[in-house]
């Protein structure tokens, strides 16, 4: 084993003692085995990581640990892990979610009622390609659609407010 320079030979064997003794009281193969009897400053168990660590920078610390919640108590207490959010839990869950027949039922309504600003919440973005094409397609069969130019309107604007933006960073 490595010696600490912090601690004397005779405090890492001994530690190296203490341990060897807890992975016996608590049937453990390996020294990591002995993390889930020790607590973490953070909550839960210790980290492996830091069990290593200690072992090296300050092995009185760890020997006084061990003995404390492993070998001294005649039933070791295994610590439960770091409780951590679940992994659903960052998604927000106050938004509905919509399905695509629904959605479409919405865009009627709203189409029927007039309300530009819904119409255009609910339609789907569609590529600057595909809007330009269809624009020029309504254009020369002589018929205008409002929402086709609404959309054009909003993609142009963003797409030169992004061009903008790109232009001031350079």
């Amino acid at each position: 084993m490595a010696q600490s320079t912090l601690e004397s030979p005779k405090a890492v064997q001994e530690l190296e003692e203490r341990m060897k003794k807890a992975m016996k009281k608590v049937s453990a193969s390996k020294e990591n085995e002995l993390c889930k009897y020790l607590p973490a400053d953070a909550g839960g168990y210790m980290h492996h990581f830091t069990l290593r660590k200690m072992k090296h920078e300050s092995p009185e610390k760890l020997k006084k640990l061990v003995d404390e919640k492993i070998n001294t108590p005649s039933i070791p207490k295994r610590i439960a892990p770091k409780p951590r959010a679940a992994r659903g839990s960052r998604k927000r869950r106050d938004q509905i979610a919509l399905t695509r027949p629904l959605l479409e039922r919405m865009l009627n309504v709203a189409r029927l009622v007039g309300d530009k600003e819904m119409i255009r919440m609910l339609t789907p973005k569609r590529p600057i390609a595909s809007l330009k094409r269809d624009l020029i397609q309504s254009i020369r069969q002589g018929r205008a659609d409002q929402e086709l130019w609404d959309a054009w309107v909003e993609v142009s604007a963003a797409y030169a407010q992004a061009k903008e933006t790109e232009e001031q960073i350079e």
